[in-house]
């Protein structure tokens, strides 16, 4: 038996296993999370995929949500077929897999590491008819930078508030559900007025974009555990993470406080969040920040995941 049958018979033998035990479900889906990532080595994990879609991660990272009962996943998207091949692995973990297949965003802008771009609007367009052709579920567009957390704020500044409209916009027009990749107030505010479906991230929001989020039939999807899992562990200046999470833990109750609709995502995937245990660290995260003051907060996360499961299905 040669190296790659062996491979296939751990991986058989691992899903009949994971398929005879039982699990006790976790309650809320995993709203944000990148199948090729491996929450530790970013360059690992391309290299993985460098030869073509590697099935052995893929069946790695959803044994992990099986393990712990988590049964329904959004994808934020890749540009190398691994979540595309997801599609048709995870049913047999009992999974219900979304993706977009690749996340969209606008040439010499961020986003190249998931998806890819665009310099027109007619290139956007096909783009999604990419998508629909490859089975894609949803579109997602990619219209701010990161956060920095070396000096703390954003990479670069946002689109402009019309092509934000238009994004969005044009992929409803074409019956597609938008998921968009944001942070800093005016993509937030713009999002959320353009009428977009999912808002990730949302980090650096000032009360104005906090109360057109909270207005809006946007889901918000903050991942507030990509920055807590980084506290203490030294890769980036402590103070910068310190004041990047007391901003998060201050714009989540004043969102929740104004009546935002909130799901759990982690971004699963990205440094320090792994597969599975990313959720349960988000469920936590929200937990240690809104139950003194809302022993009730789980029955609003609770909508956040319907609605996100209702309109990403």
């Amino acid at each position: 038996m040669n190296s790659n049958d062996s491979e296939g018979q751990a991986i058989k033998n691992m899903k009949q296993q994971l398929q005879r035990k039982a699990i006790n479900q976790f309650p809320y889906g995993e709203a944000h999370m990148h199948i090729f990532m491996n929450g530790t080595d970013y360059k690992k994990a391309v290299a993985d995929q460098k030869n073509g879609v590697c099935d052995r991660v893929i069946h790695a990272h959803l044994a992990e949500y099986r393990k712990r009962g988590i049964t329904w996943l959004r994808e934020g998207g890749d540009i190398y077929g691994t979540s595309k091949r997801t599609m048709e692995l995870a049913p047999a973990y009992g999974i219900t897999y979304r993706t977009p297949i690749f996340a969209i965003h606008k040439k010499g802008h961020y986003g190249g590491i998931v998806g890819r771009s665009y310099e027109t609007m007619q290139e956007y367009c096909e783009l999604i008819r990419e998508l629909r052709r490859q089975g894609g579920h949803f579109v997602k567009i990619m219209i701010s930078g990161i956060m920095d957390f070396t000096h703390g704020g954003l990479t670069e500044p946002s689109l402009a508030d019309s092509e934000i409209r238009e994004l969005i916009h044009i992929a409803h027009e074409e019956g597609f559900p938008v998921m968009a990749h944001t942070n800093g107030s005016q993509a937030v505010r713009a999002a959320a007025l353009a009428g977009v479906d999912s808002i990730e991230h949302g980090n650096f929001c000032d009360e104005d974009a906090l109360r057109a989020l909270a207005a809006s039939d946007a889901v918000w999807v903050p991942t507030i555990v990509t920055v807590k899992n980084l506290l203490g562990d030294g890769r980036f200046p402590e103070q910068v993470v310190k004041n990047i999470w007391e901003g998060q833990k201050k714009a989540l109750l004043r969102g929740y406080q104004l009546g935002a609709k909130l799901a759990l995502g982690s971004d699963a995937g990205a440094y320090r969040v792994l597969h599975g245990q990313g959720l349960l660290d988000e469920y936590r995260a929200f937990r240690e920040i809104l139950e003194e003051d809302f022993p009730d907060w789980e029955k609003r996360i609770r909508n956040g995941d319907r609605l996100i499961k209702e309109r990403f299905s």
